[in-house]
Order: C-alpha cells, then structure tokens, then sequence
C-alpha cells in the first residue's frame, strides 16, 4: 500500500487494516489504528507506521479512544518465512524477554547486529523496541483487569525494573500505571472481583469475519481428555486446556460466542510471567492474526471452493497450542495421546474439572515409550534436531521431520500446517493447488467441509 491508500483507509475508518499498519498525527502527538472513531486528521499532519513500536520510537502516545496496542496482528507474519517474519513470531512468544536479542539471534541464525539493522530498515523499530511495546501491552491488560500490585505487574509484564515500567507506561499512554488502572472505570470492581477466581479475562482481538462454529467443531473433534474439554451446545461453547508454558502452566479457556470483533477468553497462570506466550498460543490456535478479506478473495475466484468461502466466511486454519504436542498426537493419534497423558503426564499444578494433566515433555517420552517412532520423534523434538517453536524455519522442520521413521510426507505437512501456523500447505498434496497460494491450508480446510477430495 501507498501512503494515500493508507490514508483513504484512514479516512473510511476501515477495520480491515487494523494492525497492518498505524498512523500518527503530528499535532496531536497520538498513534492510531486505521479505524480510529476520531475525527480524520489532514493529510499533511499524518504519518504512517508498519508497528505500534515504530511511532513509539517517534515519540507518539497511543490513542485512548481506539487503544492501537489491542489490535491483530500483521497476517504478514504468518505468511512469511524469511528472518522478518520469524523474529516477529518469536518476539511475540517472548523470546526477547527471556533471552535478550542474542537469544533471539541465536535461534534465527544471524548476528544480533543483523537482526537489528533488518528489523529497523522493514518495521522502523529494533527487537528491543518492538518487545517494549508488547510488555506495554500486557501491562495495561494486568492493571486494568486485576488486582495485582504495581510492582508485581512490572516484572510480570517482563520489564527489568519498577522505573523502566513507570517510565514505558508514562510514554506510551501518557498516564501513571495508577490512572491507567483508575481509567478502566466503574466496572473494575466486579471484574477484579471475578478475575481472583476465574483468571486473567482478556479479550482476543481478531479481522474481519469469523467462522467459530467450524473452529470450534474441529477442536471438539480433536480434544483429549485430562488436558482439553469443550463444554456447552454450538454457538454457546467454551474451549479449555492445560498448557506447559516457559515459566509454569497454565489453564486457558475460549469461548465460541462473541460480542464483537474479538474471542473472549480467561487465562490461569501459575506464573504471569507467561501470559504473553499464553496469549500468542491462543492467537495461534485459534488464527486470529489471519486476513480473512485477502483469503476469501483468492479462494472465492475458485468455482470449486467459491460455495464454501460463500457459506463460510473467515473459515480459518486452526494453529496449535503446544507445536511439539501436536507433533507426537499426529504420530500416534488421538486415543494413543490419551495414553501417553494416563501414564507420562505430569499432574497439573492446579487440576480444574477434568483438566487435570498437562501433555508430557518429549524428554519424558524420549526415556520412557518402547515404539521405535514416537522415541526418535520424541527424542528429536527434545534434543533441538526438530524444531517446532514459533520462529523455525518452516522448510527446514519439515525436512528434519521426513528424516524420522514413521513420519509420512502427509504427517509432516499437517503438522508444518498446524503446529508451525503455515497458511499454504496443502497435506493431501492436491494437483493443481498452486492456484490457491498462499492460502492453501484454507484451501484444504473447505474442501474437507465441503466433502471434496
């Protein structure tokens, strides 16, 4: 897009490219989202940013009215696959809290000094700034919807100290932590109130339409007992889980019905420190950082799957919580992963109804199963010649999963679909399917509703 397609957006207020891009108005001093409910400032005091973090750097505080930091994220990320694109994905994980830009590095293959200069020269902002901003954001969702002393925000938040929260806090939102919590108005009490006992509520955003009955059909279809349920009839469902986090676990929940453009959802953390990774999961889970306009116009020109995208709008491909998990249930499916919960799993820290283990470690699994298949995948997943993690590379995962015994060509694209978020695999590897890129796993996705081969 160029800068007067931008601002046509702007001035349309169009939702469409929320989180693709934000605009600044020089005499304000205020970052926005494209759908702003402002009035539509002039032209030549507007600015245009590919992140939130980039107009932070440029000294502009976020909007109050359209809150700019709660948007979807760039579908870019999930259709990429160079070093951009997997920084972003990782960043959002937190790798850059837990291990500092030479982690992030490390795990890309480069320098950090050339992790810097790509992310700066495409995004206008440098790892650093572009995980403050996110701490930022989980700071305000922790002030505004919990309890939680300042000081245990800040750390939670991941910022190294109650000073550099303050001043973030202070230069992104123009207010002190303790008006940002106050501005969440008459409401907080009952939420804080429900909140104690029913985890952090946030609310997931996503873009355009969104197909949750068939999400949420095809994750009921897939759940295994003691780490997943779905509770309720269609249309009023609520999705629950365990997850193994970085810093502890966790107990997610989802529901189906929305009443508006986001997924509501409650998350239970044994360490809040984990609650950006949990977020991210969820999104991923669930697809909510995909462009259901720009899928929906390349599929419909399909006459094969133009009746799908018609009766299914915003169908998306379902990610995964837990990329190694969803690796071994592929290998010895569902009644096999209920097994290995039974005897391998670990006891959760605080079992809820029938959520009562967390998905054993594929280091468990490596010393302990006798088939030859699950021990070598299990194995490689632990020892790092199989990486799953949200910034591998998608090419070369496939390539190490292909080199298991047991690991079928269709296996391994499912899980490069799934538990890697890739938006163009087509598992079944149908003729002609390079006409649906680069949105083949949707592509794959209606013909599966739809009963075509």
């Amino acid at each position: 897009m160029d800068e007067q397609t931008r601002y046509e957006a702007v001035s349309g207020r169009d939702a469409r490219f929320d989180g693709e891009f934000f605009f600044a108005v020089e005499t304000t001093g205020i970052y926005c989202r494209p759908s702003c409910p402002a009035v539509t400032p002039k032209r030549k005091n507007v600015r245009f940013f590919p992140t939130a973090a980039a107009a932070q750097g440029n000294g502009f505080r976020a909007c109050r009215r359209c809150r700019p930091d709660a948007v979807p994220g760039s579908a870019d990320w999930n259709v990429r696959a160079d070093v951009v694109g997997r920084a972003m994905r990782m960043i959002g994980d937190g790798v850059v809290d837990r291990e500092g830009v030479p982690g992030l590095a490390h795990r890309l293959g480069y320098s950090s000094r050339q992790v810097q200069r790509q992310l700066n020269a495409e995004l206008g902002a440098g790892p650093v700034a572009l995980a403050r901003a996110q701490r930022a954001h989980t700071a305000r969702v922790l002030l505004q919807t919990t309890t939680l002393p300042v000081t245990e925000i800040a750390f939670a938040s991941g910022f190294a100290s109650v000073r550099q929260f303050n001043d973030t806090i202070r230069q992104i939102y123009a207010r002190t932590p303790s008006a940002l919590r106050a501005e969440a108005g008459t409401g907080l009490g009952a939420a804080v109130r429900e909140a104690r006992t029913t985890g952090v509520p946030l609310r997931l955003a996503r873009r355009g339409p969104y197909a949750a009955r068939e999400a949420f059909d095809l994750l009921a279809g897939e759940t295994v007992a003691r780490i997943e349920e779905v509770s309720g009839e269609p249309g009023t469902r609520t999705y629950r889980r365990t997850l193994r986090l970085p810093y502890g676990t966790g107990i997610v929940a989802v529901d189906e019905r929305s009443a508006g453009p986001w997924l509501d959802a409650r998350i239970h953390l044994t360490d809040l420190r984990d609650l950006t990774t949990a977020v991210q999961r969820l999104r991923r889970l669930f697809d909510l950082d995909a462009d259901p306009y720009a899928v929906d116009e390349r599929l419909g020109a399909d006459p094969r799957l133009a009746p799908g995208v018609a009766a299914r709008p915003g169908l998306r491909s379902p990610g995964a919580a837990d990329p190694e998990e969803f690796a071994v249930r592929t290998l010895v499916g569902r009644l096999g992963a209920e097994r290995l919960v039974e005897a391998y799993g670990k006891v959760a820290d605080v079992p809820c109804g029938g959520l009562t283990h967390v998905f054993p470690e594929p280091g468990v699994l490596a010393g302990a199963v006798d088939d030859p298949a699950l021990r070598a995948l299990a194995a490689a997943l632990a020892d790092g010649d199989v990486r799953l993690d949200a910034g591998a590379d998608r090419d070369e995962a496939e390539r190490a999963l292909l080199r298991l015994p047991g690991i079928e060509p269709a296996a391994a694209a499912l899980i490069r679909m799934r538990a890697l978020g890739d938006p163009d695999v087509d598992p079944e590897g149908r003729p002609g399917s390079e006409r649906w890129r680069p949105w083949r796993s949707y592509a794959a996705r209606h013909l599966s509703l739809l009963g075509l081969p």
